[in-house]
Order: structure tokens, then sequence, then C-alpha cells
């Protein structure tokens, strides 16, 4: 009879162990490229809505997106976001809190941005948007070489330089950008391809909607437990000046992730086990007359922004603290919540601790003191001037190094 009742007992324990529970976590990393934050926390800008500039139809545009308060705005604009997300995950980056969220890579463009948050390393050797294989370990190839994740690691963009990012070759990564078919035997991508093959006018970046049906129905077919899906279209309505568009497409962005979250809460595989990180690469120009533009000399253009929601992510929506943090550290953070410890070739910024509360009085959220972790302070325009120039030459130093040792 006792060894009946410990038979029993065991194949219980065994039975729990396998529920859906104890399955690892998933985790889908979400872009969308240049999107400001003072659009995510405040909405529309009116001084930006009137302008003729960048506007086709102000008064239109106005119906759509303007409104008495910045609450009201951010709610027609971005209604998942300061609904669902806001109630069950966490936003960071409003400075009218002080809460912070910065790139730290000095030049403020799209390579340096996804790199610093892939790699947890603010590189400054990686200077341009030009696709060029990247040397960094970054976190996607890191989990495909886990036993959690293996074989279940996928990245799909807009902008057909994410292969060099993720250096898809050295990585072997399933990396689908740009407008890139995708080969395998599904009716859903046999139409997806035929619609792209038919777009007249293609450029560096893939419609966003086409590279989010293509990430949809790879993850119908084949359930990744790791998914990077990174968006463009913001940034580019951003370089065209073109502020109606670029609140339309942070509108669509804001529906496509509403859209993956239903799905992932009525798929048995990802219902309550998935997180959703949720970010930008670089912010844009905090002034009304230059808000399209970023560099490493525009005023706004590392001021970035973050939301999360999952298992792990306490439901603290806006988070109303004194605080910075860096998207250096979202590689780290990520591992972290899915219990890895993200190792690789280069140093790797510690991941941030997260809050368990909206309103605690916390101005360094790394755990560590500024100089512990490497994250540099507020630097002048000189300083920042100087640091440029010893990039440069030590830019020109290696490549007379190579020269020199192929002679």
């Amino acid at each position: 009879m006792k060894l009946s009742f410990c038979l029993l007992l065991q194949l219980f324990f065994i039975k729990a162990m396998a529920q859906p529970g104890s399955q690892p976590t998933n985790v889908f990393i979400i872009t969308t490229d240049g999107l400001r934050w003072q659009e995510v926390f405040n909405g529309a800008d009116d001084r930006i809505l009137q302008n003729p500039t960048f506007v086709q139809d102000t008064s239109l545009t106005n119906e759509m997106y303007a409104g008495i308060t910045a609450d009201e705005k951010r709610k027609k604009l971005m209604p998942f976001f300061w609904s669902t997300l806001a109630k069950k995950g966490q936003l960071h980056g409003n400075r009218l809190y002080n809460n912070k969220v910065n790139v730290s890579n000095f030049y403020k463009i799209s390579y340096p941005g996804y790199n610093e948050i892939l790699t947890g390393f603010a590189d400054p050797l990686i200077m341009k948007n030009k696709p060029t294989l990247n040397n960094n370990t970054n976190l996607l190839e890191y989990l495909n070489k886990q036993e959690a994740y293996k074989g279940s690691v996928v990245a799909f963009s807009s902008w057909d330089v994410f292969p060099y990012i993720l250096n898809e070759d050295r990585s072997k990564l399933t990396v689908n950008s740009g407008y890139e078919n995708m080969e395998e035997d599904s009716k859903g991508f046999e139409i997806i391809n035929k619609v792209q093959d038919n777009v007249k006018e293609t450029g560096p970046v893939r419609y966003d909607h086409l590279t989010f049906l293509t990430a949809k129905e790879y993850m119908r077919k084949n359930h990744p437990k790791i998914m990077m899906l990174g968006l463009g279209e913001t940034d580019e309505f951003g370089h065209q000046k073109k502020y109606d568009q670029y609140l339309q497409q942070a509108n669509n962005v804001d529906k496509m992730i509403a859209e993956l979250w239903y799905y992932v809460q009525t798929d048995s595989f990802y219902k309550n086990n998935t997180i959703f990180i949720i970010t930008t690469d670089h912010g844009r120009g905090s002034n009304p007359e230059k808000w399209y533009s970023h560099s490493f000399l525009k005023k706004g253009a590392s001021e970035t922004w973050l939301a999360m929601i999952g298992p792990g992510i306490n439901p603290l929506g806006e988070i109303k603290t004194e605080t910075q943090l860096y998207q250096k550290q979202l590689a780290a953070t990520i591992a972290q919540l899915i219990h890895q410890k993200f190792e690789a070739n280069h140093p790797v910024a510690a991941a941030f601790i997260l809050p368990t509360s909206a309103h605690e009085q916390k101005k360094d959220a790394t755990g560590f003191s500024i100089s512990e972790n490497g994250i540099v302070p507020a630097i002048s325009l000189q300083g920042y001037l100087l640091i440029a120039a010893l990039v440069f030459g030590m830019a020109i130093l290696k490549r007379k190094k190579t020269k020199f040792l192929q002679q």
C-alpha cells in the first residue's frame, strides 16, 4: 500500500513538471525605428500638428490625433499601449517624470542602436548604417545555442541591413529582412511572396505590414520561442518630414502589436508564457522644427523608451520614478528574465533591476554605481567632439595596421 502511494506520488510530480508552466519562457523583441518618446507618452505634438510643412491636411490630422490632455492624445495614437500595456505591463521613458531611457552609443543612428540593444555593447567602432558584418555576439545567437531555445530563434525586419547586424551566416539564425521571400512551404507565405514581388518601388525598408504578416505566418507554422520583429516605417516617414504619416504609422504599429498580443494569448503554446519587449533604436530631434532628424549632435536623438509585458514583469503601468536606463542593458535584462546569462566576445552591460513600484524613488536602476557599470553621465558638446576624434583616430590606426600586416 505504501509502495503504491509512493509510486502515485512520483507520477504526480512527473506530470506536474511536464505541465506548460515548466516550459521555457518565450520572448518577442519588437522595435519600431525612430519613434520618439514624446509621441509615446504625450501623443501628437500640437505644435507640429498645426504646421503645414509637416502635415498635409492639418484639419483631418487634428481630428484624428489632437486632444485636450496628453492622456487623451496618447490613447488616440496608441490605444493598446495605454490600455493593455498600461494596465498589465510597464512603460519607461517619460522624461516629464525624470524617468529616462537613453542609447549609450555616440552616433544615435540605427545600426549602432540595434547593435547596442542586441549585444549589450555600445561599440564605438560601429559608426554607420552600411551593410557590414557585425563582429559582436548578439543575444539571439547566444540563445540559439542554449538547449532550451536551440533552433527556435528567428528575426524578421523591414530594414534589409538586419542580416548584417545579426551576422546571419556566422550566427546561423533564421533572418528574413527587406523584400526577401520566405521559401517555406505555406499558402500564407506564397500569397505574401506574390504581393512582395508585385511591389513596384522597393527600397531598403519593406512595408511594415508585410514584415508583420510574414512573422505572424511563421509563428502560426513554427511557434518560435524567441522572435525579433523590427519595424521601420516610423523612421522612414520621419526622415521624409511627413508628421501625419509618421503618426499614422505609430498608430499602425500599436495595432500590429495588439494583434500579436491577442494571437499570443489565444495560442496554447504562448499563452501566459510570453514576454514582449518593445522599444526603439534611437530618438529624434526635440525641437518641433527639427523633430525629423537624428544624429550625434541632435538634441533629443539619444532619448528613447521601453515597454514590457508578460511573466516576470510587474504590472505597474507608466513608471514615474526618477530613474536612468540604457539600451545596452536590455540584452542582459532579457536574458535574466528567462533565467539565462548572456555571455559574449565583448563587454556586456549589467541588467537593470525591474521596479516593484511605479512611484518608488530610485535614481539608478542598475544596482551598481555609475562608474562600476561604465555608464557615461551627461557629456558636453566638447566632450563628444573629443570622443569622436579619438574614435576616428582609432579607426585610422586599425586600418593602417591591417594594411601593414597584409604587406
